[in-house]
């Protein structure tokens, strides 16, 4: 769709970057899902909720909040197509203080994630040789990490843990540099089949080690009283929400990407599923695996089971020294991990690369070395020293149940109480996909949703706070845990208060108008018309190529003439019923013949 700005309007900028198709935004979708949590999180999940009657919660939780979720963060990007501040400010002004929030997440999490890639690829080499020795807790923790007993931050630096990580952001700023298609459309055409690839070759092996079949019962044999157990429910609900990349801007930039004709809600299918498919393939190669350590130490099961860094770094290395293929199986394992890790990272800071480029209207390259370079040198001042890992730890927590739980909370309880954009970005989504969604959809994304998360959110917080967390000295939770989660809402809004320059992408024309609510908006029409009469406030468009924006009513150029075009082609129309009104994204005055820069103006 070309469009033209108004007289006295900036410039158009590039056009932005786009997937060249449908499936390169796919991978690049599951590559960002499938990151480390799928490989060492989900298997204990389902181990400790009732093993195979786990599934039932989780395909619940899937198909009521998972799949919803990531098609309302589509339609987001898709219908406003920029960063996620932007794509916000276009759905409404008063909602782009949660696309910063969103995107200091995503800041958060890079910093620190880029440092467990470093360890998978050092423990790829590690496997080789199997240089963890006998005691691969030992070697983890005091050889390998050489944690200091002291929790607080210092900077004594681990040489080999600097080298890695600084070589992992390197990489990363190739890959950005190259751009959406040939950098990130790339990257996971090639390392998403390989990395399936490589753990169905360690699932084979793990099958056939003596007590796989041991580990396998463990995980699949249904305990269905767990399913009575309303922490069983919460745990699928949780799993789904953090393993689907949903809740801090990822999934609405890449979305942006997107051609305007794209099958969105089909996509959405394919992404839920694969994710999940992957979870349960790496369910199985984990607790083969584990029922193979637990018959070697002749131990139950329950004994070796574990999740998060322990299974990575502790018992697989176990596994390795002990099993058959062992070399084979190490390399596979964690060249897995480094490549899951790799295709999350960069998705996360593609969230902070798309909201700089809008905001300062910077080039692509420029916008890049401006913010992976300052992220990559806090990440190896924080992260890389003795002192990492416990700070890593809070941070890691923190921004996880009081970051993006609570971002993806309140963005989903405005868009369906404070603004009523569901309808709105249900027929976006109808428009240009062949599963269409209806009502069922709406109850679930802005009912179920809520409800689940607002429980997540409220039983973790009321436990931290009459618990404490791990142990930590106050100040250090205080000031990393719960300084950094409170101070991210802050930034967020201080960010949104930004005025927005002549060079920034704001200046463009939204591709749609902007979704107001009647009483919310009440002041943006004067006179006899309010804007409660007008039956669609939204201005929805069947599809992008039917523009209702601003510059097209006014012209009269609308592409393919809706209700709301044919009532009037210009900015003051006749309404049914007669007499005339403004447009409902203006601010109200009837001989207005230029958008203002101001709050009314969707751009």
């Amino acid at each position: 769709m070309t469009q033209q700005s108004p007289p006295g309007a900036p410039a158009r900028q590039a056009p932005r970057e786009a997937f060249s198709s449908r499936t390169v935004f796919i991978l690049a979708a599951i590559g960002s899902a499938v990151g480390l949590g799928n490989i060492w999180r989900f298997p204990y999940i389902a181990y400790e909720n009732g093993g195979g009657a786990f599934l039932i919660p989780y395909l619940v939780a899937l198909l009521t909040a998972g799949i919803p979720l990531l098609m309302l963060e589509y339609g987001v990007g898709h219908r406003y197509r920029a960063s996620a501040p932007l794509a916000f400010r276009r759905l409404h002004p008063k909602t782009e203080w949660i696309g910063w929030w969103q995107m200091g997440i995503s800041f958060v999490i890079a910093v620190y994630y880029a440092v467990i890639l470093g360890w998978a690829m050092l423990y790829t080499f590690f496997s080789i040789d199997k240089a963890w020795g006998a005691d691969p807790a030992t070697f983890f923790l005091s050889d390998f990490l050489q944690v200091s007993e002291e929790v607080t931050v210092g900077f004594d630096f681990v040489p080999s843990v600097l080298l890695a990580t600084g070589i992992a952001w390197l990489a990363l700023l190739v890959v950005l540099l190259l751009g959406v298609q040939n950098g990130i459309g790339r990257v996971n055409l090639i390392l998403i089949p390989l990395l399936v690839v490589m753990f169905l070759v360690i699932v084979v092996i793990a099958l056939t080690l003596p007590g796989a079949t041991d580990g396998l019962n463990a995980l699949f044999t249904p305990n269905w009283a767990a399913l009575g157990n309303s922490a069983v429910w919460v745990a699928a609900y949780g799993q789904i929400f953090f393993s689907l990349s949903v809740g801090f801007g990822i999934m609405i930039t890449y979305s942006s990407y997107l051609k305007p004709k794209t099958d969105l809600t089909s996509s959405g299918l394919v992404v839920g599923f694969g994710n999940s498919s992957f979870e349960i393939l790496a369910g199985i190669g984990v607790f083969a695996a584990l029922g193979f350590m637990a018959g070697a130490a002749g131990v139950p099961v329950d004994e070796v089971a574990t999740s998060g860094i322990g299974l990575a770094f502790i018992a697989f290395p176990t596994i390795i020294s002990q099993a058959p293929f062992g070399t084979l199986i190490g390399v596979l394992f964690f060249a897995s991990l480094t490549f899951a890790g790799f295709t999350s990272l960069v998705s996360i800071v593609e969230v902070v690369v798309a909201a700089v480029q809008d905001k300062l209207g910077l080039r692509r390259r420029t916008a890049v070395v401006g913010v992976v370079v300052p992220m990559a040198i806090l990440s190896l001042l924080l992260f890389t020293t003795t002192t990492g890992l416990n700070l890593l730890d809070v941070t890691d927590n923190f921004v996880n149940q009081f970051g993006i739980v609570a971002a993806a909370l309140v963005s989903v309880m405005l868009l369906t109480a404070g603004f009523s954009a569901l309808p709105t970005l249900r027929d976006h989504l109808n428009s240009v996909s062949s599963f269409k969604l209806g009502r069922t959809w709406m109850v679930v994304a802005g009912g179920v949703t809520p409800i689940v998360l607002g429980y997540i959110l409220i039983d973790t917080l009321t436990t931290t706070i009459a618990e404490g967390y791990g142990g930590m000295p106050t100040w250090f939770v205080n000031t990393f845990g719960w300084g950094m989660a409170i101070g991210l809402v802050v930034i967020a809004y201080l960010l949104s208060k930004i005025p927005w320059s002549d060079a920034s992408r704001a200046s463009e024309l939204s591709p749609s108008p902007a979704i107001l609510d009647a009483h919310t908006d009440r002041h943006r029409l004067h006179g006899a018309h309010p804007l409660a009469r007008w039956s669609d406030t939204a201005l929805r468009t069947p599809a992008l190529d039917q523009d209702f924006s601003y510059r097209a009513v006014e012209g009269g150029g609308a592409t393919s003439p809706g209700r709301h075009a044919a009532e009037g082609s210009t900015t003051s129309g006749t309404v049914a019923g007669g007499g005339t009104a403004s447009a409902p994204w203006t601010a109200g005055t009837a001989e207005t013949t230029t958008p203002s820069r101001s709050e009314e103006d969707p751009r």
